[in-house]
């Protein structure tokens, strides 16, 4: 993946670096013991030109071995299987990140006009992040909207800065109004959603106009945070991969802290697996972000 802007560009300075401790605890509690169950945990901050990772560790109980690999997304996946009879499942980890994200770019930041992007990004591996995904889709009426949003705006980045306005007063974010598996067809039904949708309906937009679009997770650094965030980062060439937050109308600062990047949630939810067993089980998330 291409993640620097091209050396010719001079760098936004950085705003003030910060740094962030998490703890992400997330328990389940099965009503009959589980068995052979096999889990993946996306829940490693990344390093890049945006954070550094300090420290990570990562526990379950009942211990494990822990194994890792890299995905097709580049993503750290961590992973483990547990054959025995077991009623809890425990996940936690820990990190300690520092974040430096740039200055936010400017709407006049020169950027090439829509209609020569694609021909120029036939070279960028960006083929994944342009097409249809499990929660994303370019039909007409994703299309019709993305054009909506771009009425008379010719150049890449203003359309980008456009589309996430549009998309942050189109929808009303409305909590618990929808899940994680919601297809941005049920949003322009319905129009509410929360930040998982936003990033879905604006990767949708942005890749309708051939503008490659990927979803982001990780943390939103408040005192409010009991759970992950989702945004998406959007390439343009000359200026590499750029973070915006459809949610909050705003390109990213140092309160971000991200995790994992994907085509949609699919490619990157903090813990997925299978057991055999019964349905009947609880699971609790909590989340604790302490500024450093």
């Amino acid at each position: 993946m291409i993640d620097e802007p091209l050396t010719h560009l001079a760098a936004p300075s950085p705003v003030a670096s910060r740094s962030w401790r998490i703890h992400h605890r997330t328990s389940y509690t099965y009503a009959a013991p589980a068995r052979e169950s096999f889990n993946e945990i996306r829940l490693a901050p990344v390093t890049n030109k945006y954070q550094t990772l300090r420290s990570f560790s990562l526990a379950i109980t009942p211990s494990v071995p822990i194994r890792q690999y890299i995905d097709f997304c580049s993503n750290t996946v961590h992973h483990f299987d547990i054959p025995l009879p077991h009623q809890i499942l425990l996940v936690e980890s820990r990190a300690v990140v520092a974040t430096h994200p740039p200055k936010p770019l400017p709407e006049n930041t020169p950027s090439l006009p829509l209609a020569q992007l694609p021909r120029a990004i036939m070279d960028s591996y960006c083929y994944d992040y342009l097409g249809a995904s499990r929660f994303v889709d370019l039909e007409a009426q994703t299309w019709r909207l993305a054009v909506d949003a771009t009425v008379g705006v010719t150049d890449s980045w203003p359309a980008v800065l456009a589309i996430m306005r549009f998309v942050h007063g189109w929808l009303a974010y409305t909590p618990a109004s929808t899940h994680v598996h919601t297809h941005i067809r049920d949003l322009l039904t319905h129009r509410r959603g929360v930040c998982q949708d936003f990033a879905h309906l604006m990767c949708g937009l942005c890749r309708s106009l051939k503008i490659p679009a990927r979803y982001v997770s990780g943390y939103l650094a408040d005192e409010q945070a009991r759970a992950t965030h989702a945004w998406l980062e959007v390439f343009l060439p000359d200026l590499g991969w750029l973070p915006m937050d459809p949610t909050h109308n705003r390109q990213i600062d140092n309160t971000y802290v991200k995790i994992a990047a994907g085509r949609d949630y699919a490619d990157v939810p903090p813990i997925t697996g299978s057991y055999k067993g019964s349905l009947n089980r609880k699971m609790e998330v909590d989340v604790n972000i302490e500024a450093l």
